[in-house]
């Protein structure tokens, strides 16, 4: 356990972003180590096997609930120097873990195939996104565990560990992808299949690993079976402040299904140019996200110990850090945003229409930058709602004007870039509004001098 309570803000920022940032690049290489060689079957792979992985972001929603509400709860405890309610939330969120895994099952080998048939350009793109989704499903049934036992770690200031597990798998999945997907050494290749044997066993193996880790050297939280009982009460507690949490990403899976769908008239090129963008993007968020999701246990632990100038200090320095990072990589991306996305495809207008979209997103990066920190903090306040209607915001102002927009003569894709950058600045100017409200509402102990 580490205590945020004290010592510099700033260093805690960086200790915890590092390790976070490193071990969310590993995580982002499980998507890029499989496009790279998923490439290698053509723009129908790539397109199918985009679509398949978007379903990840329902997982992620609900992981998200699991997470933002174990990761905040532990760090109040923590700040309170509670153990027992640290304890009591980590077992409980462990329970809800196993019921979610088992949901995802059920419904993804349901309805996999509906999935596919609103989203695939072609025949071939449906059935390759089926295929995959097929071999991705336990890898995402999966994450729940990880999620738990790593949003722990995080409540309690511990960062290392968990980017140690990410950068494990990632390495497993990196010597399975050519074997399973390409047929390195077995001279048998699965193709997407293998996309997703690959991502499902190299997360079994990090589920594994962080399961020894709790049984051998986490102290201050740990398994304890007399807690697994189902406690509603703390259910309500960890779904309260995850439950809008999970709307954030719920609604980001939507956006993305809009822009599948938009795009589809465009056809398998076009679908597979913004997969390979759109990819390229979340690798480039990930300081951001980094710092974001270090803001969350040491603002949180601080809310716990009612140190609410440091609350403060934390959401000035993750803003101040996080958009100069920002500001450096969208410059990288107006300079040369065509270099990452040769690794992935050879085809002429699929690397235009990634690339394109590359410089145009990049437009908005300080402000992504900006949305993320102030979701961070308000995980942090253990009140989410702020965020999710943030998020509304976005969802309403893109999806029916690109709808709109998409049936007009001389309609491109360009306008739909456009129209999200300026979205996106919209919701960072909400999201700014609402938090410096929870500001004023909650962090009443001390001299108002943080958000204005």
């Amino acid at each position: 356990m580490q205590d945020l309570t004290t010592g510099s803000i700033p260093k805690h920022v960086v200790r915890m972003a590092i390790p976070i940032a490193m071990g969310m690049f590993f995580q982002t290489l499980y998507v890029l180590v499989d496009l790279y060689f998923v490439s290698h079957n053509g723009q129908d792979a790539i397109a199918g096997v985009g679509a398949g992985s978007n379903l990840q972001f329902i997982v992620m929603a609900l992981t998200q609930v699991l997470g933002v509400g174990t990761v905040t709860l532990i760090a109040q405890a923590v700040g309170r120097k509670d153990r027992d309610d640290a304890n009591l939330v980590f077992n409980q969120s462990l329970l809800i873990a196993l019921l979610c895994a088992v949901f995802t099952l059920v419904a993804g080998y349901g309805l996999s195939g509906q999935y596919m048939h609103l989203l695939g350009a072609s025949p071939a793109t449906m059935a390759a996104g089926v295929t995959y989704l097929n071999w991705f499903l336990p890898g995402l049934a999966l994450q729940f565990a990880m999620i738990a036992m790593g949003s722990a770690l995080r409540g309690t200031g511990m960062a290392a560990p968990g980017m140690i597990v990410q950068i494990v798998t990632v390495l497993i999945n990196a010597l399975l992808a050519p074997v399973l997907i390409a047929g390195w050494i077995t001279g048998h290749p699965f193709g997407v299949a293998g996309a997703g044997m690959a991502t499902s066993l190299a997360v079994a193996v990090g589920v594994v690993i962080l399961t020894l880790y709790f049984l051998k050297l986490e102290k201050f939280v740990g398994f304890d079976t007399s807690l697994m009982h189902a406690r509603l009460a703390v259910w309500k507690r960890i779904l309260a402040i995850g439950l809008p949490a999970g709307g954030e990403f719920a609604l980001m899976f939507i956006y993305m299904g809009v822009i599948y769908a938009i795009i589809a008239g465009f056809g398998a090129q076009a679908q597979a140019g913004f997969v390979i963008g759109s990819r390229v993007m979340q690798a480039i968020f990930l300081p951001a996200m980094a710092i974001a999701f270090a803001v969350a246990p040491i603002a949180g632990q601080n809310v716990g110990a009612r140190q609410h100038d440091r609350v403060r200090e934390t959401l000035r320095t993750a803003l101040l850090f996080g958009s100069a990072l920002m500001l450096m990589l969208t410059l990288a991306c107006q300079w040369r945003p065509e270099w990452p996305v040769h690794f992935f495809s050879a085809d002429p207008k699929v690397v235009g229409i990634a690339t394109g979209f590359l410089q145009v997103i990049s437009l908005n990066f300080i402000a992504q930058g900006i949305i993320f920190t102030c979701s961070g903090m308000f995980q942090a306040l253990g009140n989410t709602v702020p965020a999710m209607l943030s998020s509304g915001t976005r969802l309403l102002t893109f999806a029916i004007p690109g709808i709109l927009l998409s049936h007009r003569p001389g309609f491109e894709l360009q306008h739909l870039w456009y129209l999200s950058v300026a979205t996106v600045t919209l919701q960072a100017l909400t999201s700014l509004w609402l938090l410096r409200g929870q500001f004023q509402r909650r962090l009443v102990a001390s001299p108002a001098v943080g958000v204005s």
